[in-house]
C-alpha cells in the first residue's frame, strides 16, 4: 500500500517511529515532511502535502498526518476533495473509522498518544477493509452530496 505521512515538530518524533513500522511491514511510504525538527515549523504545510497526494488517488493511497493535538491535521487534510480524514485516539476508532466511513488519511495526536498506541491505532487503521454495508456506503454517499 502507498501511504504518505506529513508531520510539524510536535509529531516529528512519532511520525519517525510509525515510519520504521510501515516500512518494516512493506508498505510504500512517503515522507512529506518535516524532513528534520524544527520546533518553528507549521501542520498546515504538511497536511496540505499528505492531503494533496491522498487526494490524487483516494481509493487508493492512504495518508497519516500528525500534529500535538491531531485537530490541526485533521481540519486541513479534509479540506480537500475526496479525503475523508478521521482523528483517531483508540483502536476501536481506528477500525470504525475505516470500517465504516472508509476513512483514506488517520491523523494523529503525538501530544496525547504513547507510542506503543500510536502504532496500535495505524495497525489496525491499515488493517481494517470498509465494510462494503449498504447503510456505511449510503451515509458517504450523503456526504458526497453535500461537497458538491
Amino acid at each position: 500500500m502507498t501511504i504518505y505521512l506529513g508531520s510539524d515538530h510536535r509529531g516529528f518524533k512519532l511520525k519517525e517511529l510509525i515510519e520504521s513500522q510501515l516500512k518494516a511491514h512493506g508498505h510504500v511510504v512517503h515522507d512529506l515532511g518535516n524532513d528534520h525538527y524544527d520546533e518553528t515549523d507549521d501542520y498546515p504545510e504538511f497536511a496540505h502535502r499528505v492531503a494533496e497526494k491522498v487526494s490524487a488517488n483516494p481509493a487508493s493511497f492512504r495518508g497519516i498526518v500528525l500534529c500535538g493535538s491531531g485537530v490541526g491535521v485533521d481540519i486541513v487534510a479534509n479540506k480537500f476533495d475526496g479525503i475523508r480524514s478521521a482523528l483517531v485516539s483508540s483502536v476501536e476508532q481506528a477500525f470504525a473509522s475505516r470500517n465504516d466511513d472508509d476513512a483514506n488519511v488517520l491523523a494523529l495526536a503525538s501530544d496525547y498518544l504513547t507510542p506503543k498506541q500510536a502504532q496500535s491505532i495505524v495497525k489496525v487503521w491499515l488493517e481494517t477493509p470498509f465494510s462494503e454495508d449498504e447503510r456505511h456506503k449510503r451515509r458517504l454517499g450523503e456526504i458526497e452530496e453535500l461537497e458538491k
